[in-house]
C-alpha cells in the first residue's frame, strides 16, 4: 500500500489521527485488540480485534469521540523502554498483537522499542501505543478528517491468522481538499470497475470455476482481442516475432531460472505425473513466460547477426494469489500478457530500452494516460547473494545504462532503492485515472542473471561467445489489470474503436426492422460492431437502454427516415443528435 514521505505534514497529521481513532475504539470497545495503524497515500486504518462486527453507524459515534479527544489538545510523549519490558507492559495491557510485534523485532536484533503517550492538559496519560512516531504537536491541531467504511484484514496478512476489523479514514489540512477527495470517492464508486463491468456484460466469476479466474463474457472478450490486436499490429511494426508456448512446464525448468524455491509461494502446487516407464515428472502451471521464451532463444545457434531478436506472446500465466489479495481483474490468479523478451547485445541495449519506453508513450497518447511515473527499481548491495543475484559489477552497469536512458528520453522517474527483480533492475509503470486513481500497469525489466543460467549465447564479430542481455516487457500489463483500470479510466464509455458494440440501431417499431437490417448490414460491411434492438420496448426505453450500455452511436429509423433514405444519429459523449445520409456517417465515423 503506498505510504506517505514521513517528514510531510499529511504523514503527520494522519499518523496522529490513527492514534485519536485507537483511543476512541478503546473507550468504546475497553476489551478491544489493538493492530497496525499506519498513515497510507490517501488517510490511515487501523486494524482491531473486537468483540463484535462494526456497523456504519459506529463510524459515526467513534467520529464524535475522536473530535471530543481532538479538544483537549493531547501531546505526544516519547518513551524508549527494553524490549523485555515492553513485553510485559504489553501483556499487563492485553495487546497480544502489540507483543507480537516486539517478539518480531527482538528476533531481528531489536534492543529497545518506542511507545507514545497522549498526555491533557493536565499532564495524565489517556492513551498509550507503541509508535515509531512523527505526529503533530497536539491532536488539536487536526480540523478536518472523517472515517470512511471498514473491511476485513488478516493479522500480517496470513489468512493463517486472525481476521481483524481494519477502519479506514483521512484527514486533510482543509475541508477544500476532504471535499475533493470524497468526490472522487464517491466517483470511484460509480467507476468502479466490479460494478460496471456487470452492468456493461463485460466479465462474471463463478464459484464453480474458482476465485481470481474470470470468465470473459462476449462483450468484454471485444475488449481482449482489440487489445490484442492491437499490441500485435503495434509489435509487428517495430520488428516482434510472435511465438507461443505450453502452459506447464517441467520443475527442473523453473529451478534452473531460479525461479524455484523462491517464487514457490505465488505458484500453483505442483503436478506429479508418472511416465510410462516409471520415473516421477513434476510439472508446474506457468507463472511466468520468460524461461519458456528462453528456449525458444536456445533452441537453434544465435549469431551477433541475429540480435536483437524480440520474442512476444500473449501468454496466459497463472498465480496462486491469496484469496484475501484477490480483487476483481485487478487481482487474479489467470492473468494474459502482451509479454515479450528482446535478447541483444550491450551496444544495442540503449536503443532497444529506449524503444520500450517510447511504446509506453505511444500508447499512453492514445488511450489519453496524462498523468504517469516510472518507477525505476534498484538493488541493495547489502541483499546480493539473498535477495538478488550475486553479480554486483553487473548490477552497477545495467542500472547505469537504464537511469542514462530516462535521464536521455526526459522520461518522469522516481529511483526506488530495494525492489528490484532478482535479476535485475526494473521499472513499473504508474498511471493515474481520469479522477486520479492511481494504478501499476506495466512492467519493464532488464535480465542479466537468468541467461547465463540456461546456457543463452550468441557468436560475437570476434567469434566468442557472449551472453545477451534479456529486457522483460509488457507495455500492457495484463489484460485482466488493464481492462478493469480501462473501465475505471473510461467509467465504462469506451472510445469507439474499443467498445463491444459501436453502434445500436433503435427502429422505432416492427414496420422499420427491415430497413434498420440493411443499415446494419452496410455499416457491418465497413467493419463496425452494430446490432439492432428488435426488441417490443417503445423507443423512449430502447435509448434508455442503449445510453445504460454507453454505446457510443443510437441510430433511430423509423418513417421519416426511412422515405428520406437517412438515419438520426445520437452522440452518446455530446448528447449531439443529427439527421444523415449513411455515407455521411461512415465518413464521420472515420
Amino acid at each position: 500500500m503506498p505510504q506517505l514521505d514521513k517528514s510531510s505534514r499529511l504523514y503527520k497529521l494522519r499518523h496522529s489521527c490513527s492514534h485519536a481513532l485507537a483511543q476512541a475504539v478503546l473507550q468504546m470497545f475497553p476489551e478491544a485488540k489493538l493492530g497496525f495503524g499506519p498513515p497510507i497515500e490517501h488517510g490511515f486504518y487501523y486494524d482491531f480485534d473486537l468483540p463484535r462486527t462494526l456497523i456504519p453507524e459506529d463510524l459515526a459515534i467513534l467520529e464524535e469521540k475522536m473530535r471530543a479527544i481532538f479538544k483537549e489538545k493531547q501531546t505526544f510523549v516519547r518513551r524508549d523502554e527494553p524490549v523485555q519490558k515492553a513485553i510485559e507492559f504489553l501483556k499487563k495491557a492485553g495487546q497480544p498483537y502489540k507483543i507480537d510485534l516486539v517478539e518480531g523485532w527482538m528476533k531481528d536484533g531489536a534492543k529497545t522499542v518506542s511507545f507514545y503517550e497522549n498526555v491533557d492538559a493536565s499532564g495524565k496519560a489517556k492513551f498509550v501505543d507503541l509508535c515509531e512516531g512523527n505526529h503533530v504537536e497536539n491532536l488539536g491541531e487536526i480540523k478536518v478528517f472523517k472515517l470512511l467504511h471498514t473491511a476485513g484484514a488478516y493479522w500480517r496478512g496470513s489468512e493463517k491468522n486472525p481476521m481483524l476489523q481494519r477502519i479506514y479514514g483521512t484527514c486533510f489540512e482543509n475541508k477544500k481538499e476532504l471535499d475533493e477527495y470524497l468526490h472522487q470517492i464517491e466517483e470511484a464508486k460509480k467507476r468502479d470497475h466490479r460494478k460496471l463491468g456487470k452492468e456493461l456484460k463485460l466479465f462474471a466469476f463463478s464459484d464453480y470455476v474458482g476465485p481470481g479466474l474470470p470468465l470473459w463474457l462476449p462483450n468484454g472478450t471485444v475488449l481482449v482481442e482489440e487489445l490484442e490486436k492491437l499490441a500485435k499490429e503495434t509489435e509487428r511494426k517495430a520488428g516482434y516475432l510472435q511465438v507461443r508456448t505450453p502452459h506447464i512446464a517441467k520443475e527442473i525448468m523453473y529451478k534452473t531460472s531460479g525461479h524455484l524455491p523462491y517464487y514457490a509461494g505465488s505458484m500453483f502446487p505442483p503436478m506429479v505425473m508418472e511416465e510410462e516407464d516409471g520415473r516421477k515428472e513434476t510439472y508446474y502451471l506457468r507463472a511466468m513466460n520468460c524461461p519458456h521464451h528462453h528456449q525458444i532463444y536456445a533452441s537453434e545457434p544465435r549469431s551477433y547477426r541475429d540480435l536483437p531478436l524480440r520474442l512476444a506472446e500473449y501468454g496466459t500465466v497463472y498465480r496462486y494469489e491469496k484469496s484475501g489479495e484477490l480483487f476483481g481483474l485487478m487481482r487474479v490468479r489467470m492473468l494474459s500478457m502482451n509479454d515479450a523478451h528482446i535478447y541483444c547485445t550491450e551496444e544495442q541495449f540503449e536503443s532497444e530500452f529506449r524503444a520500450v519506453n517510447d511504446m509506453y508513450l505511444n500508447y499512453f497518447k492514445l488511450f489519453d494516460f496524462t498523468k504517469y511515473v516510472m518507477r525505476f527499481s534498484t538493488h541493495d548491495p547489502k541483499e546480493l547473494g539473498k535477495k538478488y543475484m550475486d553479480n554486483a559489477e553487473l548490477w552497477i552497469k545495467t542500472e547505469d545504462m537504464v537511469r542514462k536512458v530516462l535521464v536521455a528520453s526526459k522520461i518522469n522517474f522516481v529511483e526506488i532503492p530495494n525492489e528490484a527483480a532478482f535479476y535485475g533492475p526494473k521499472i513499473d509503470v504508474q498511471v493515474w485515472s481520469s479522477i486520479g486513481r492511481e494504478f501499476t500497469i506495466a512492467t519493464n525489466q532488464v535480465d542479466f542473471a537468468v541467461p547465463p543460467r540456461f546456457g543463452l549465447v550468441y557468436n560475437d564479430k570476434d567469434g566468442k561467445e557472449k551472453t545477451p542481455l534479456v529486457i522483460h516487457r509488457a507495455p500492457l500489463g495484463t489484460h485482466e489489470r488493464f481492462i478493469g483500470f480501462l473501465i475505471e479510466h473510461y467509467g465504462g464509455a469506451f472510445p469507439l474503436w474499443l467498445a463491444p458494440v459501436q453502434i445500436r440501431i433503435l427502429p422505432v417499431s416492427d414496420l422499420y426492422l427491415e430497413y434498420a437490417h440493411t443499415i446494419e448490414e452496410i455499416l457491418q460491411g465497413e467493419g463496425y460492431r452494430v446490432e439492432v434492438d428488435d426488441s417490443a420496448e417503445g423507443l423512449g426505453k430502447k435509448i434508455r437502454n442503449a445510453e445504460l450500455m454507453k454505446i457510443p452511436y443510437m441510430v433511430v429509423v423509423g418513417e421519416k427516415e426511412q422515405a428520406a433514405q437517412t438515419i438520426n444519429v445520437r452522440d452518446y459523449a455530446t448528447k449531439k443528435q443529427e439527421v444523415l445520409k449513411v455515407k455521411e456517417f461512415l465518413g464521420k465515423l472515420k
